[in-house]
């Protein structure tokens, strides 16, 4: 697997390092976060998704948590994906 760094946390400390690489082979965002607890599992699981589309998270799924300030690093992550025509 043919990983990109794009970038990591500004704030990164002794609290983890939110991290986002470009995976060229597979076409995908990696993206390293927080581990959800497990109020946010139960929000997510108690919403509504769109019509079509089951509640939940599938077992073969997660979802990591990233800070906003990292919105940046994302955009560029898809902006390096899409110039390498990805």
């Amino acid at each position: 697997m043919a990983l990109r760094f794009i970038g990591i946390d500004p704030d990164t400390g002794q609290q983890g390092s939110p991290t986002v690489w470009v995976d060229d082979e597979e076409r995908e965002l990696v993206i390293q976060g927080w581990k959800p607890d497990e109020e946010l599992l139960a929000r997510i699981n108690g919403t509504e998704w769109v019509p079509g589309h089951a509640t939940g998270i599938p077992a073969c799924e997660n979802v990591t948590r990233i800070p906003l300030r990292m919105a940046a690093i994302v955009r560029q992550a898809l902006d390096d994906a899409e110039r390498a025509g990805l």
